[in-house]
């Protein structure tokens, strides 16, 4: 009895250890996390765009449309705007390290011309060019709020006038990235959701909004009258697994030898047993 309930414990360990390790996902850095919009080289707004979140700009230094920003403008931000400086930089080097890790993921199908029409459930979606959106993508998590959708866009990312991004079923904004090894196109009123993590620039259409964040590595991002809802948290969302922790990998190493050792005892105490 006592054998059996030792043997179970074995294996329930074993099989929650391997589920943390092959569930690994990507996640942004605690600084990164906190901005809604953040670019390389500028930022600039022309309308009554709102940012819940940071905004911030690194190396560049140039921001311009915002009330709280010289010589003012329209643009709102509920958070801090940062000009260059260590927190905008350590937010750069942080959005580098998420754009590779998206970039790196394990690709689970490929996608070429528009995703409108579609309905997608979690894992990993490569292009090898650019992508478009006409019309609704229905991204579904099938009831898991911590299912991610990477997409790994090898060029740019374009949505039409009045698209949609959809989350349904539990799916999370913050739990979607767009790797884009360009520039990302919003269109005019498109409604988006996730992270974009774009290598150059992100250019808005006027009036498009995104529950997600803005986040360019090199170039400009490009406001007209904007929402940009930060997804809430400090830092964003509690960050899921990078990779298998050591710890991780020492509880699945115990629960092997633990299990090889309770399966192999009769041959390992047979020498010492007397007739």
């Amino acid at each position: 009895m006592k054998g059996g309930l030792l043997k179970k414990i074995a294996v329930l360990l074993l099989w929650s250890t391997l589920s943390v390790c092959l569930n690994a996902q990507i996640a942004l850095g605690p600084t990164v996390g906190t901005f809604g919009v953040l670019a390389g080289s500028t930022v600039t707004n022309s309308g009554p765009t709102v940012v819940l979140g940071n905004l911030g700009v690194s190396p560049g230094t140039a921001i311009t449309g915002f009330a709280a920003i010289a010589p003012g403008g329209p643009g709102l931000v509920s958070g801090t705007i940062y000009s260059a400086g260590p927190f905008a930089a350590q937010a750069q080097s942080e959005l580098t390290a998420a754009y590779n890790a998206a970039a790196a993921a394990a690709s689970t199908a490929t996608k070429a011309g528009d995703l409108g029409g579609q309905t997608l459930f979690p894992g990993v979606y490569t292009s090898s060019s650019t992508l478009g959106i006409t019309g609704t993508l229905i991204l579904d998590a099938q009831g898991n709020p911590n299912a991610q959708f990477i997409f790994q866009i090898a060029s740019g990312l374009t949505t039409a006038t009045n698209s949609v991004v959809l989350l349904q079923n539990g799916a999370q904004a913050s739990n979607v990235f767009w790797q884009i090894g360009s520039s990302a196109t919003l269109g005019t009123t498109s409604t988006f959701a996730g992270n974009i993590l774009a290598l150059a620039s992100i250019s808005f259409g006027t009036g498009a909004t995104i529950q997600g964040r803005a986040l360019a590595r090199t170039g400009a991002v490009t406001l007209l009258s904007n929402s940009i809802n930060t997804p809430a948290g400090p830092g964003g969302p509690p960050p899921p697994l990078v990779t298998p922790a050591p710890s991780s990998l020492i509880l699945v190493t115990t629960a092997l030898l633990g299990l090889g050792i309770y399966q192999g005892r009769k041959r390992l105490f047979r020498p010492f047993r007397t007739n």
